[in-house]
């Protein structure tokens, strides 16, 4: 497949994070990126994210790392709770190695919108339902549920980033089915005060076997909230309020004081996420003109903290290899691929290890979990543990698209 121009027309699918940054990076290498997001508007609600070296330096080369900010700082604290309200100190995300950047997902989706040009078009209320290609282009047809019109464009690339249950993979890969269940759930929001009892620098983590609590905290908002749960039949998960699956989850035990406050402060939340714990697994993730990427690609999950990162990177890398392979889409979008993947598969294969650490499966790694953080509050230990951590880390802060 060859071009003979050096850039094209693309659409984008999903106006998030990996969206926009793929969105931002084509513009600056002189395509042309349409975007198109199944929402009537920008949504601004988000939850607790961490941006680790890998995004940071994408973010730096997008324009955007200031934008983006930082809402963490080394005086934030984590506790270690029962459900009696007892604490012991608990393991802080800005002490991990690397000191990644403590943010709301919101912040890293203004300041990449912040970026994209006036002339970049948008269009809400717009999901493709037909996608066809050829050697010269990739015909999509969108349709606009708000006004019920439907039109047909060719673009000379299709960009998937319309997240885990993607409509572009379903079109673009056909029906085989890419996710893969970890059986857990998740219900996250962000309070609008701090947790009773706690400063707002200060942050909490309730781990039982199957089950998980976490506030996390910032330097200048209130905490984000996480509850981290197994569940054996998903589908019943959503034939339930959500707020009914969290509190029969947490049961039968009485919930104590603070973790009713903290369900009841879920329940009353104006905007919130509860959904199913999947990863995206695929043989490739481009086929013709049509390429995936973020959590359509690849879903590295809430557990990973790594979704945002390589969301930008990959939208970064992208740009980067269509204009050094400038003319030759079928070359580029190979290259891309193989640069991302083994980054990616490294991130997907120590899923488990960062489950873990979220929520323990079972009381043994219950046990395992508690164990491994009071030996990294060990002196002389904690070095240790620390070297051993910042392996993973390491990864982490991997500059993909350099």
């Amino acid at each position: 497949m060859t071009d003979t121009y050096k850039g094209g027309r693309a659409l984008v699918v999903g106006l998030g994070i990996a969206g926009i940054a793929t969105a931002v990076r084509l513009h600056q290498i002189g395509w042309e990126p349409v975007i198109v997001e199944r929402a009537a508007g920008r949504r601004s609600n988000g939850y607790f994210i961490m941006l680790f070296g890998t995004g940071v330096a994408s973010a730096r080369r997008l324009g955007v790392l200031d934008a983006i900010g930082n809402r963490g700082n080394a005086n934030l604290a984590m506790y270690e709770i029962d459900r009696a309200g007892r604490r012991r100190p608990g393991m802080s995300p800005a002490a991990l190695p690397g000191g990644p950047r403590q943010l709301l997902r919101g912040d890293v989706e203004q300041g990449l919108f912040s970026a994209l040009p006036d002339d970049v078009e948008i269009r809400y209320s717009t999901v493709p339902t037909h996608i066809t290609q050829d050697e010269q282009a990739a015909e999509v047809t969108l349709h606009d549920t708000a006004t019920d019109a439907t039109v047909t464009e060719r673009f000379d690339l299709v960009v998937g980033a319309d997240g885990m249950r993607s409509t572009v993979r379903r079109l673009a890969f056909g029906p085989q089915e890419h996710l893969h269940a970890l059986n857990y759930m998740i219900g996250a929001t962000v309070l609008d005060g701090p947790v009773e009892g706690y400063a707002q620098h200060e942050g909490l983590v309730l781990a039982e076997p199957g089950r998980s609590v976490w506030t996390f905290p910032f330097s200048d908002h209130a905490p984000g909230l996480l509850f981290s749960y197994r569940t054996g039949d998903i589908d019943a998960e959503f034939r339930r309020r959500p707020i009914e699956s969290v509190r029969a989850a947490y049961g039968p035990e009485p919930t104590g004081p603070l973790l009713d406050h903290l369900m009841t402060r879920f329940e009353q939340a104006p905007e919130f996420l509860f959904d199913s714990v999947h990863q995206v697994k695929m043989p490739r993730w481009h086929r013709g003109r049509v390429v995936l990427i973020g959590d359509a690609a690849w879903c590295l999950t809430l557990y990973s903290g790594m979704g945002a990162s390589s969301g930008i990177a990959g939208g970064d890398l992208l740009g980067t290899m269509l204009q050094r392979h400038a003319g030759d889409l079928s070359g580029a979008l190979q290259a891309w691929e193989a640069q991302m993947r083994p980054f990616i598969g490294y991130q997907q294969d120590n899923i488990l290890s960062m489950r873990r650490l979220f929520t323990p499966d079972d009381r043994k790694e219950q046990i395992l979990r508690t164990g491994m953080l009071r030996l990294m509050s060990t002196p002389g230990i904690s070095r240790a543990m620390g070297k051993i951590m910042a392996k993973d880390m390491q990864a982490k802060n991997v500059d993909v698209a350099a």
